[in-house]
């Protein structure tokens, strides 16, 4: 099973995943995470990212390509991978295609969990995250209901640098969603239900 999760940010993408990766034990390779990780970290290329990010732009296609081309040699992959928030674009969508040919491991579907603008700008600017354990919960949280941390809301999280992560993802992902249909690997799925009503759409669209 490898495919290409696809949304807006804040869709659902990282939670079907995750469900994904709990029953079936695929690779999530999700680019958030790891250019998060390299910002915490504090490396060159987590503070290369961090202007792009807290700005809500799209981190540059050689950093992105460079990182997710590093991942797909690890052993863990070769039996499937679930790629979360990357490609962004048509040239990233290319430039992986190029990759997986030379892996020999083309990808058997790109799924789309389609949510409205406006129900995701509501999602994400009551969302709150955990400082200590990365918990992901809601403004109704005072505490981390994991592990009793402090909770906050991420700087990309404010309505103004949704609004324009919306506006860029718009602008430049929304053509991935032609350029899988166009390869027939597009699968959508509407992503404003209860997330295990979603997870049994998106097992039965990928025929699991």
């Amino acid at each position: 099973m490898n495919i290409v999760l696809l949304g807006a940010p804040g869709a659902g993408k990282g939670t079907q995943a995750a469900l994904l990766v709990e029953k079936y034990n695929t690779p999530h390779i999700s680019t958030g995470d790891m250019l998060r990780a390299a910002v915490k970290e504090g490396t060159e290329l987590g503070k290369k990212a961090k202007t792009y990010m807290d700005a809500g732009d799209l981190v540059p296609d050689d950093v992105i390509i460079g990182l997710v081309t590093e991942r797909l040699q690890n052993p863990d992959t070769e039996n499937g991978f679930i790629l979360d928030g990357f490609p962004r674009t048509s040239a990233q969508a290319v430039a992986l295609d190029a990759e997986l040919s030379k892996l020999e491991r083309p990808l058997d579907a790109a799924l789309l969990i389609d949510v409205d603008a406006e129900v995701i700008v509501k999602r994400l600017t009551s969302r709150r995250m955990c400082k200590e354990c990365g918990y992901i919960g809601s403004v109704a949280d005072a505490s981390c209901p994991k592990c009793g941390g402090e909770m906050y809301q991420r700087d990309d999280d404010n309505e103004a640098t949704v609004r324009n992560r919306l506006d860029v993802y718009e602008k430049s992902t929304s053509p991935l969603i032609d350029y899988y249909r166009g390869c027939e690997l597009l699968v959508s799925i509407d992503g404003d239900r209860d997330p295990q009503v979603v997870f049994a759409d998106v097992e039965k669209a990928l025929g699991l």
